[in-house]
């Protein structure tokens, strides 16, 4: 649904790319992670395959067509959930979407509908500038699904949400995997890759570092352990041992047959972790 064939973009027209000779294809039906901090050029490539920015060298294709010479009738098909929210404040919520809405030549959602799914049906009629930062990200990720789209990109959907609310929309992106929509997420969150994502990409400054599935990366990557807790007087001792060193084996299995631990989880290595190792770069 998605190719990007040695795609590289300057800002200054000159040999400082932002993006620098990426290529990567995202499937029918697929979650694929663009991970990375701020700066790295996530937000540029997403903008040229939206077509925001314009396709200085390389080649896209979305849904088969070339981004390059496709028609606007391309996007009837594609879904965009922006970082910052970019609505018309003086409407009200539902105002907004009916008005996007009327934008398309294809059948589009209920509005109602869409705001009861992302926890705005009270707040339908309410102008949006006296909508919180929360709910206007929910409103612009209620209207990037307005028309059904097939090719569903989101950038950073979760963020400034509660726990709570950010469960809905995860589980909203789910429900869009499982009925065969495509997704491109970009995000910095590692956690919420990990939870959703069928295969990530790590892009820093310009570059695609690695593409794999999160458990693969895992597997390659991360170091297995187990972290134990035992109480020592009043206090509570947090310990990790490795499971491929032999003297960490050996003293873990002696605790266990003393029975002298509170808890015990067994540990992988995180996204955010890997990426450090891989990239030698914090996301912040």
């Amino acid at each position: 649904m998605i190719k990007v064939k040695n795609l590289s973009h300057s800002y200054t027209k000159d040999d400082n790319f932002a993006v620098k000779n990426i290529s990567f294809e995202v499937p029918k039906g697929e979650i694929f992670g663009f991970l990375g901090p701020s700066g790295a050029g996530k937000s540029t490539t997403q903008n040229i395959l939206i077509k925001l920015l314009p396709l200085q060298k390389g080649k896209v294709f979305i849904d088969n067509e070339n981004i390059a010479k496709t028609s606007k009738e391309l996007f009837n098909r594609v879904g965009v959930s922006f970082e910052h929210p970019n609505i018309y404040k003086k409407l009200t919520g539902v105002e907004n979407l009916e008005f996007h809405a009327s934008m398309y030549n294809v059948p589009t959602e209920d509005p109602l509908a869409l705001l009861e799914m992302v926890g705005l049906g009270q707040a339908a009629n309410q102008r949006a500038e006296g909508y919180s930062k929360g709910m206007l990200q929910r409103l612009v990720f209620a209207r990037s699904m307005i028309n059904k789209p097939r090719i569903w990109f989101l950038d950073e959907p979760t963020s400034g949400l509660d726990p709570g609310t950010a469960a809905i929309i995860k589980e909203i992106i789910q429900e869009k995997k499982r009925n065969g929509t495509t997704i491109f997420l970009t995000t910095h969150n590692m956690q919420i890759a990990d939870e959703l994502c069928d295969r990530v990409a790590f892009i820093n400054e310009g570059e695609i570092n690695l593409i794999d599935s999160p458990r693969n990366l895992k597997l390659q990557y991360g170091e297995k352990f187990v972290k134990i807790t035992q109480r020592d007087d009043a206090s509570v001792i947090e310990r990790r041992f490795s499971l491929l060193d032999k003297a960490d084996k050996a003293q873990l299995k002696e605790i266990i047959e003393r029975n002298e631990f509170e808890t015990m989880h067994s540990q992988e290595a995180t996204l955010e972790e890997i990426f450090i190792k891989v990239t030698g770069r914090r996301l912040t």
